[in-house]
């Protein structure tokens, strides 16, 4: 289980990391947030991640959307998305990735990790809040929104 936030300004600017390829699978640039810990709620797993990663402190983070599928080892990946408008602090890199504001209106232009801007447009809809990889045999992955 892991998490995923948006930290967004009234600005419309909203906090990305760039994670570089020779360290991840899921290079580019995408939200800040990592794997839930053992004994966390998953509120304070992606207050922690955020803070780790991004060197702010978000309050009320809401859960926006769920991200899931089951991997070829069985059981079952699950990315619990959250939206953060309240936080302190100051904006500062870690070994995670570079962060940096980013106007919302330029994500289409970034290179964003895979199914980010997808993702992305499942956790902005309210009337949607599953973004679900269903396997299929003959030829990958079906995308299903709900």
């Amino acid at each position: 289980m892991t998490n995923i936030c948006i930290i967004e300004e009234p600005a419309n600017r909203v906090v990305l990391q760039y994670r570089s390829p020779e360290k991840t699978h899921w290079a580019g640039y995408a939200f800040p947030g990592g794997h839930i810990e053992e004994g966390e709620s998953l509120a304070e797993s992606v207050i922690r991640e955020v803070y780790e990663e991004t060197g702010l402190t978000i309050a009320a983070p809401k859960l926006v959307a769920v991200k899931d599928w089951e991997p070829d080892e069985g059981g079952r990946y699950i990315v619990f998305c959250y939206k953060a408008t309240e936080y302190t602090g100051q904006l500062r890199s870690s070994e995670e990735g570079e962060v940096s504001w980013v106007e919302k209106d330029q994500l289409e232009k970034l290179d964003l990790s895979y199914d980010m801007f997808p993702l992305l447009e499942v956790m902005e809809d309210p009337d949607l809040s599953e973004y679900y990889y269903r396997k299929r045999t003959d030829d990958g992955w079906e995308k299903c929104r709900y």
